[in-house]
């Protein structure tokens, strides 16, 4: 199988090359479904989770897919070459590693950002019994965001007043007001959502099942859709006045970043997946960073998400303008070029290997 082939043109097969290296390898699969949703075709949906390795070992290294659904097709392919490849050979005794294959089915296999919900994943590990976070800014905008129409007078004149918010206030503050999360608009972009949702719930049984009881859990959780072609960013997750953020530098190199210093490409972000960790495993040394894969430009990708959503409020339209967005947010998370591709694959089996180098593993 070569690099290319890792890659795959659906969640369905992406699924059925995960469960096959898996199973190649001898590797016993657990299997969550999501008794929530379905697939385009009424197929089942799952997230699925190998371990390499004896239960609780010393040090875990935890490797995540699909959170943002349809950047999965990114996240999978990764996974599905570290089985293929055997770099879990790399593994100590004293060490194991988890892939979690898919935490958001529904947005892999419909080709969307969010869950089944329309909640972004990675807003909705926040405390949900207490008042959710403001976000004044995304208020704001959020009509311009989800125009009336999409190939009209509303989405030109809504293009227009965000143009203008951009070149009056920056770029970044524009993007911060959209990404950060919000918990106003059920419909809008970047929703953190009312409650713990499906793939929360299982996020947290996934580390209470496989994660508990190790000292040292590592988390390398994979996206796409900021930043440089084919580049992967190493983005620190978790609190960064802790010693977290100076290990996974001393891991991972000087180009790792952090939203909360303004040095990453993604602006600061609230109630996403690493937090699970912190609120699950208690005194376990945590080190957890995102992996973010850059694809095309940042306007691209914000117009991608906007059409995505804007679908998603007015779903009967004509199949030529849903199959055209559906193409449009594909391509905004995912490059289907043997360039990028091996991009991908090169920068991913780097940052594994440093990952478990920091968990002690010198062969790598």
């Amino acid at each position: 199988m070569s690099v290319r082939e890792y890659f795959s043109r659906s969640y369905v097969e992406a699924r059925e090359k995960f469960l096959m290296t898996s199973g190649e390898a001898g590797l016993e699969i657990k299997s969550y479904l999501n008794p929530f949703a379905s697939g385009p075709s009424g197929e089942d949906l799952y997230t699925d989770v190998v371990q390499i390795g004896p239960d609780r070992t010393d040090a875990v290294l935890v490797v995540m897919s699909g959170t943002h659904g349809v950047e999965g097709f990114c996240g999978s392919a990764c996974q599905t070459g570290y089985l293929r490849e055997r770099v879990y050979e790399e593994l100590l005794p004293t060490m194991s590693m988890v892939l979690v294959h898919a935490i958001n089915p529904y947005g892999f296999a419909h080709l969307r950002r969010v869950n089944e919900d329309n909640v972004d994943i990675n807003r909705n590990f926040i405390a949900h019994r207490q008042p959710p976070p403001q976000n004044i800014a995304y208020d704001e905008i959020h009509h311009l965001l989800i125009p009336s129409d999409w190939c009209g007078p509303g989405r030109a004149l809504a293009d227009q007043e965000i143009a203008s918010a951009i070149a009056s206030q920056g770029q970044r503050v524009i993007q911060a007001a959209i990404t950060a999360g919000q918990y106003s608009h059920a419909d809008g972009l970047f929703y953190g959502g009312s409650h713990p949702v499906w793939s929360n719930r299982t996020w947290r049984r996934i580390i209470r099942e496989y994660l508990t009881g190790h000292r040292r859990v590592a988390l390398v959780d994979l996206h796409s859709g900021l930043g440089s072609y084919g580049y992967g960013e190493p983005i620190f997750r978790g609190r960064f006045l802790g010693d977290g953020y100076s290990r996974a530098r001393q891991w991972y190199g000087e180009d790792v970043t952090s939203s909360e210093d303004e040095t990453s490409t993604s602006t600061r972000i609230t109630g996403n997946v690493a937090s699970a960790l912190d609120q699950e495993l208690g005194e376990a040394e945590l080190t957890a960073i995102t992996l973010e894969f850059g694809t095309v430009a940042l306007p691209i990708v914000l117009n991608a998400l906007r059409a995505d959503h804007w679908l998603h409020v007015h779903a009967e339209q004509p199949a030529p303008l849903r199959d055209q967005i559906k193409a449009q947010i594909r391509d905004a998370f995912y490059c289907d070029t043997d360039e990028w591709k091996e991009l991908v694959w090169k920068r991913a089996v780097e940052i594994l290997c440093r990952g478990l180098r920091g968990l002690k593993s010198s062969r790598c």
